[in-house]
């Protein structure tokens, strides 16, 4: 028995697994976006500053101190040793450590020179503070 050549046709580009690639990449997008967003939905009136500038969006630990003092690890109410240790451990884990500080504007300020103090004897590399541009 002879076999029958097959003959070499052309390949055709197969565009359903790039479209589901596409909408994986969609979706992961938008899920993590939202995520990001929700740490910052504490109620906090920020302060107003001539010389602000906007930073870049690179992937920080949020803490916020609210108008009543209260600290917030992202979201989640915190006390001053959770914070500590949860500063702490991120720098062991996930170095290096950069902090956003959200802090209200009638925040007084040894209670965000604590939090600044707090985040460099965790290993913090960079703090930067939460303001809106004038």
């Amino acid at each position: 028995m002879r076999r029958r050549r097959s003959s070499a046709g052309e390949v055709s580009f197969q565009i359903t697994p790039m479209i589901d690639m596409t909408f994986l990449l969609l979706i992961f997008f938008m899920v993590t976006s939202k995520l990001s967003d929700q740490k910052v939905n504490v109620p906090v009136n920020l302060p107003v500053a001539v010389s602000a500038v906007a930073a870049g969006k690179i992937a920080r630990d949020i803490v916020n101190i609210d108008a009543e003092g209260r600290y917030y690890i992202g979201d989640r109410p915190a006390t001053k040793d959770e914070l500590t240790a949860h500063l702490r451990a991120r720098f062991r884990d996930f170095p290096p450590l950069q902090v956003y500080l959200r802090a209200d504007k009638n925040t007084p300020a040894k209670q965000v020179r604590e939090v600044i103090d707090l985040a460099g004897e965790a290993g913090a590399l960079d703090v930067i503070l939460g303001t809106y541009q004038k």
